[in-house]
């Protein structure tokens, strides 16, 4: 009664009439596409959190960037949000794990007030064990941690990492993913945000977990490229309510914290912070993506590892290329997860003849997540093109309109293609018959990946 799509359905009500006893303890893990329970300020205004919340939203709404609506696209990306465009930003492109663990660490050495941090993946290894020891020393200095973690995703974490955050202070919690009615074995929702706030003035999103995967490379794949983005100004405080959306789902608690945001000198770059998740009314991550595709004049160039799009994004790619807009798709040749490596080559051949130009990374594994939308917007976040990104995580992505900062994601790209190869059409339909098999016995759990 509830699956978001046709074939889900179809496919729930023959597995669960064939062979019920795998199917209905399947359907408990697997089943729902609603994470229910879960409810926030900007979608239920008349709920606890968002009578709370409800100064700060006014707060922040009084930085709007009225500019920013001489596009119509982007009133409808300001809708899905449920948040304006934020001015008044500072934001640097981070590339790599040299450079963002350089910039984090030292915005966490500087907050004097408060950080908030969360990711999905957290290893207890070089990287994980620094950022331990720096929560640690801030804690002991008096500045209120706060540590969200997903549970399945850092599934490994031992318990003496955790333990040693809270014996030093540190308020230490997982998602919760299981808690609220209905919820107890719904193991395929993940929180998949990385945020790290400091003092509400600095933010980090993006696409680096915590590991060191990310400084040295991984033995079988290689180097990992992935990209991150720090703000300084009023959208960090935007980040810092997404956070405490999760913050208050995980603990009904909300913190007490400023509002008041930096405002950088000579810097106005609008962001608008787009939360989205299984909670939301509308396929809002899906529907981001078409809209940015929608929105390109004369190019798209969008970068991720796990390509795996639903319908309407792949039609949206299509139409976008046999209207002449330039649309480049940057994915992994190496992959770490091999179904949604085949299922990619399920769709890939009509994406090259309507004249997509996909690119394979050769430099390494690619994990990042961006897109670049002709030349004066351009986002970074935690969404892949799939359908585990669209419809069953939470994930939060940070879309900036600056033609100085767009320049540097295009130099970026630049550099990514250069490392890369191009797919040729007709290259798919050579490969072996096995390889073909997998692809479509692969791109049938796409609902899953």
């Amino acid at each position: 009664m509830s699956s978001r799509t046709s074939q889900g359905a179809i496919a729930w009500i023959v597995s669960l009439n064939t062979v019920p006893y795998v199917a209905v303890p399947t359907y408990w893990v697997f089943g729902r596409a609603r994470f229910q329970g879960y409810v926030t300020s900007r979608r239920d205004e008349d709920s606890a959190l968002g009578r709370a919340l409800a100064d700060k939203l006014a707060e922040l709404r009084s930085h709007a960037v009225s500019g920013v609506h001489g596009d119509k696209h982007l009133v409808g990306v300001e809708q899905l949000a449920k948040l304006p465009f934020l001015g008044g930003n500072r934001v640097e492109l981070l590339i790599d794990g040299e450079q963002t663990f350089e910039s984090l660490f030292a915005g966490i050495e500087a907050a004097e007030r408060y950080l908030l941090v969360q990711s999905y993946i957290v290893r207890a290894d070089e990287v994980g064990m620094a950022l331990q020891a720096s929560l640690i020393e801030k804690a002991r200095q008096g500045v209120e941690v706060y540590f969200l973690y997903d549970e399945i995703g850092s599934y490994a974490l031992p318990g003496r990492y955790l333990q040693a955050l809270e014996e030093a202070g540190v308020r230490v919690h997982r998602f919760h993913s299981t808690r609220g009615p209905g919820n107890r074995f719904q193991l395929n929702f993940r929180n998949h945000r990385k945020i790290v706030v400091a003092d509400g003035e600095r933010a980090w999103v993006g696409g680096l977990n915590v590991g060191d995967e990310y400084l040295h490379g991984h033995p079988r794949i290689g180097p990992w490229r992935d990209t991150h983005l720090m703000i300084e100004g009023p959208a960090a405080l935007a980040l810092q309510l997404v956070f405490l959306e999760d913050w208050h789902w995980a603990t009904e608690e909300l913190p007490e914290l400023p509002w008041e945001p930096t405002l950088p000198s000579h810097h106005a770059s609008p962001v608008l912070i787009l939360p989205t998740g299984p909670a939301d009314r509308f396929e809002t991550a899906s529907l981001m993506i078409q809209q940015a595709i929608h929105a390109a004049h004369h190019r798209i160039w969008i970068s991720s590892p796990y390509f795996v799009p639903d319908e309407g994004v792949l039609a949206m790619l299509k139409l976008a290329a046999l209207s002449g807009v330039d649309v480049r798709v940057l994915i992994p040749e190496r992959p770490d997860n091999p179904l949604t490596y085949f299922a990619a080559y399920a769709f890939l051949d009509s994406l090259l003849e309507a004249g997509v130009e996909v690119y394979r990374y050769e430099g390494g594994f690619l994990h990042g997540k961006a897109f670049l939308v002709d030349d004066g917007g351009a986002a970074v976040g935690t969404v892949n093109l799939d359908n585990r990104s669209f419809r069953l995580n939470f994930e939060v992505t940070a879309l900036v309109m600056d033609t100085r900062f767009a320049a540097e994601v295009e130099a970026m790209f630049e550099d990514d293609f250069a490392r890369s190869r191009r797919m040729r059409p007709g290259e798919i339909a050579v490969q072996p018959l096995w390889h073909r098999v997998a692809a479509r016995a692969a791109y049938l759990l796409a609902p899953v990946l």
